[in-house]
């Protein structure tokens, strides 16, 4: 006779600790695979044994074991990141409300987003004085990352990055547009982002620039698996175009400049030919992410697959990446030992568009056709012309100076790479048994690269028109790390302590070759190998202190050595301090309902800076192979002469002191939460290329530590729940940043007279710079001439005012007018959920950046050699030359006029979902269509307002982004 246990229906729900349903958390019997997922409300229903235990799980929450019951309500707390309002720091973790430095926790959303294809484009408008810009719209591209504006003019202004306790270089991996690549987003649990020196002084040399702290995802302890899929198929299309003539408004300037009979007339064509339009396309994109989660007793486990496939709309530009992660994560001996061991390896394939035919689309003759018809297109070599139309001499060779043919630059160039990334790392935390309150923790890790890039161009494209060019670089490199720290936390009575002390160590190491030469003959053969590392090693601790859980005291000093630097200033030593109270712990405050939370935070402290682009040797005396054509004879060859290079044995860390105060509130039991912070940030002994007397080092500018650069501002974020009914819930989210970067010091002396050009070149002119440093302005500011105007409001070519007054109008009359950077930053995200659908945006500002107009500037000229070249071909103008009808002789190209306000307004993506449960029976997940990029509101004239560098040149467009999307929970 069989026996069978009573069976009983259960049901209930499944929520946070914000009293929110969580959707698809796992609901088992223990010990059986008998079980099911909640729906939309977090509500679910299961038939059990009697007496049964029902283990409770979701991935990011501490799972729960609990007996069964006919009705159960349950609330899962966050384990890791928010486990009771738990955020990670430097080495450890601490309650968000014993938190006293300036610390942003965030957990990706993943109803409000739009692509993401790399961990970036998750924090972009999210985080208050974290300014993320994106390098355009290149396939699987970059972002410059600043927070709290820069604290460097010639060192690194990026910030450190951390993934699960494994710190990063800047280095970036050859191949790899974003080293931020490496990463799955969807494998992302949290970002924490550390910003004041009380915060990031723990990481001492490397956090002068802040810290960004990744966190992933884990499995949980004992939850039957779980599989998940989230996919999505887009398509992006161009958001505006130069207005540039067409073939019939050209011809008729071409005539009216030239005159019916000229050359120039007779150089036109019969085609009409939108070259913008030939360049781009609609390009069809997918990222499909596979995920396997679950956890035996003491087992968590967690593996993941990704594939993305990302076309550009600039033609031939795409992205293709394989990811893999895996993550184990046990714990032995009743929890005193716990380990999390992660691998993540990463395959990036690209194909590199060349942007230079955003600018040849613009200034190509639109007469003419994009294929070329009988010789010499039809050259017997396909490496000639590949049949496209090209501009040539009489004797039918390439003419060299002028435009490429835009879709031949696209199509023809090959510039191709691979990459691979693995990163890796094994912690190891332990809990004494006769010592419960200390704890050792070890962390183990390696991130290793290899990366090459390929590079053919057909003879049409190289400055020698018969030779063309074709090579390949490859990098290799390695990062190591070590790091161990030992733990005490003690609460006696009112008081509690927590004392940690450690010690790191890194090893970075970077190897490289690049060969390349002509197509033809092997001609000018270039071959290259470089061989680099560089140490890190540190000693570092930190105390917390609290007494009555109200007054809060944290100290933390690190002591980093470098061997970028020479043994007499090797070392550099970062302390900080920092307090805070809890207002409303007062007991005047105690019993007011409305504040749940009031906190006052006060920190200093000083971070470094050892990553000085100048190589891991600066401070060593050595050669270096001299530029291209310096080549000693020897016998019946040349061999290449080598040079000193410059070396400075004094050299040493830049140092940045940062003050900061700040406010935390929470009202309304935390409907309302948010912060407001002031800070002043100084950074002294920049390091800055100076002017040496001639023959004192062989070279004749060097690198040396003078300088002082200065940061302020003000940081103010909030977070509204508006509404919190059973069927409708709605959130926002703002934060704005103003922040002001003034240059105090400088190499040429104190007068705001004095400027040190910077940057990158503008096209017109032989090595013309418009972007200068000089003190009493902000760093990468406009030094240009004032611009004079008729009375209808329109420039006057080359006429500028005499600002010294000395009659004549020279260089001396340059001035600094605006900068790159923006005085304020915003950033506004909503959340509306309405039973199971939901509807989301992200907006984003930017106030009072400016950009050189380099496109308009370079193409300004509308002179009878400006258009048509004595070599004998043509050039198109956009319609904004037209206004100025400049002749193209002089400097206007250092007029303020071409320094323009650009303010936006960008909206960042619209979403819709909705989410479903029991789909075929057994389905939970969520659908959703989103639309990237939808409007940008702005006055400047360019394509885009957006950008790194303050110089407005070849930008690949941010294309209007269509997403469709599917997330599937097993």
């Amino acid at each position: 006779m069989s026996v069978f246990a009573q069976q009983i229906n259960i049901t209930g729900t499944v929520k946070d600790a914000k009293g929110e349903p969580i959707i698809g958390a796992n609901v088992a019997v223990k010990g059986t695979t008998n079980g099911t997922i909640t729906d939309l409300d977090g509500v679910f229903h299961l038939k059990v044994p009697q007496n049964s235990i029902i283990t409770f799980s979701f991935i990011g929450y501490k799972a729960i074991e609990m007996k069964a019951a006919a009705n159960m309500s349950v609330v899962l707390e966050e384990e890791a990141v928010m486990l009771a309002g738990t955020v990670v720091i430097g080495y450890g973790t601490v309650k968000k409300n014993d938190l006293t430095g300036s610390v942003t926790a965030i957990k990706p959303d993943k109803l409000n987003r739009g692509l993401t294809t790399n961990a970036q484009d998750m924090m972009i408008g999210k985080i208050a004085g974290v300014n993320v810009t994106s390098n355009g719209g290149t396939p699987g591209g970059g972002a410059t990352i600043r927070i709290r504006g820069g604290s460097s003019l010639s060192a690194s202004n990026d910030p450190l990055i951390v993934i699960d306790g494994m710190a990063l270089d800047n280095e970036g991996i050859k191949g790899v547009s974003n080293q931020l690549s490496t990463i799955n987003p969807n494998d992302i649990e949290s970002f924490t982002v550390l910003k004041d020196a009380s915060a990031t002084a723990i990481y001492g040399s490397r956090a002068s620039n802040g810290v960004i702290i990744i966190t992933t995802k884990k499995g949980s302890a004992g939850a039957r698996p779980a599989v998940s899929y989230d996919g999505n198929v887009s398509m992006g299309i161009k958001r505006n175009m130069i207005d540039a003539l067409n073939a019939a408004e050209y011809t008729n300037l071409i005539k009216e400049r030239y005159g019916e009979g000229s050359d120039a007339v007779k150089a036109l064509g019969t085609a009409d030919t939108d070259w913008q339009n030939e360049i781009y396309r609609t390009a069809i994109s997918t990222d499909h992410n596979l995920t396997i989660s679950g956890g035996f007793k003491n087992l968590p486990y967690r593996a993941t697959f990704g594939y993305t496939n990302q076309n550009g709309i600039l033609k031939t530009s795409n992205f293709e990446r394989y990811t893999a992660s895996f993550n184990l994560s046990p714990s032995f001996f009743n929890d005193h030992l716990k380990m999390n061991l992660n691998a993540k390896g990463m395959i990036v394939k690209n194909r590199f568009a060349d942007t230079g035919a955003v600018g040849a689309a613009v200034r190509f003759d639109p007469t003419k056709p994009v294929f070329g018809t009988p010789y010499p297109y039809t050259n017997a070599d396909p490496d000639y012309f590949g049949g496209y139309f090209q501009w040539t001499g009489k004797d039918g060779v390439w003419n060299n100076l002028a435009t490429t043919n835009p879709v031949a630059l696209l199509n023809l160039k090959h510039d191709t790479s691979n990459a691979r990334d693995f990163i890796g790392n094994a912690e190891f935390d332990y809990k004494f048994f006769n010592i419960p309150d200390l704890r050792a923790h070890l962390n183990l890790g390696m991130d290793i690269s290899k990366g090459h890039q390929d590079l053919y161009q057909p003879v049409v494209f190289a400055a020698d028109a018969h030779h063309g060019r074709e090579g390949r670089e490859s990098q290799f490199k390695y990062n190591k790390s070590l790091n161990f720290y030992l733990q005490y936390a003690k609460d006696l009575d009112i008081h509690h302590f927590d004392v940690m002390g450690g010690y790191e160590w890194q090893h970075f190491f970077r190897s490289g070759h690049s060969n390349y030469a002509g197509v033809t003959e092997n001609y000018n053969p270039e071959s290259k190998r470089y061989k680099t590392e560089s140490f890190l090693v540190s000693f570092f601790g930190r105390a917390n202190y609290s007494l009555l859980d109200r007054y809060l005291v944290t100290f933390t000093l690190r002591d980093d050595g470098t061997s970028r630097f020479g043994k007499n200033n090797r070392w550099g030593l970062f302390p900080s301090a920092a307090l805070g109270w809890k207002i409303n712990e007062e007991p005047f405050l105690k019993d007011v309902k409305t504040i749940t939370n009031l906190k006052l935070r006060l920190g200093w402290g000083i971070t470094g800076q050892q990553d000085i682009q100048q190589g891991d040797y600066s401070y060593i005396p050595q050669y270096i192979m001299n530029i291209d054509g310096a080549y000693y004879p020897l016998g019946g060859n040349s061999g290449i002469t080598s040079r000193p290079a410059g070396v400075n044995e004094d050299l040493k860390w830049e140092k940045t002191t940062t003050y900061n105060a700040g406010f935390d509130f929470g009202l309304f039991n935390d409907r309302i939460t948010g912060s407001i912070d002031g800070y002043y940030r100084q950074t002294k002994d920049l390091l800055n290329m100076i002017d040496i007397p001639a023959g004192t080092n062989f070279v004749n500018r060097l690198y040396s530590n003078i300088g002082t650069l200065e940061n302020k501002g003000v940081e103010f974020s909030i977070t509204g729940r508006i509404i919190e009914q059973k069927d409708l819930r709605w959130e926002m989210n703002y934060n704005v940043t103003w922040n002001k970067n003034k240059i105090t010091k400088l190499t040429t002396g104190d007068s705001s007279d004095d400027a040190v050009f910077t940057g990158s070149t503008i096209s017109y002119g032989t090595g013309a710079y418009v972007l200068a440093n000089a003190v009493g302005h902000p760093a990468n500011s406009f030094y240009v001439y004032q611009q004079v105007y008729d009375k209808n409001g329109k420039p006057i070519e080359n006429t500028f005012v005499d600002r010294n007054g000395d009659g004549t109008v020279n260089a001396n009359d340059l001035y600094i007018y605006k900068k790159a950077a923006p005085d304020v930053t915003m950033g506004l995200s909503s959340k509306l959920i309405w039973k199971r659908w939901d509807f989301n945006f992200t907006l984003r500002a930017n106030f009072n950046n400016y950009v050189y107009n380099d496109v308009d500037s370079n193409l300004s000229p509308l002179g009878t050699s400006a258009i048509y070249a004595t070599s004998g071909f043509l050039e198109n103008r956009p319609k904004s030359a037209l206004v100025t009808n400049f002749a193209g002789k002089g400097t206007w190209f250092l007029s303020d006029y071409y320094v323009q306000n650009a303010t936006f307004l960008r909206c960042d993506n619209i979403t819709l979902g909705y989410a479903f449960n029991k789909l075929f029976g057994v389905l939970n997940g969520r659908a959703y269509a989103t639309v990237q990029n939808p409007f940008v509101i702005t006055n400047y004239k360019g394509l885009d307002p957006e950008l790194n560098g303050g110089i407005d040149r070849n930008l690949y467009p941010r294309p209007v982004t269509s997403l469709v999307g599917l997330s599937l929970n097993f």
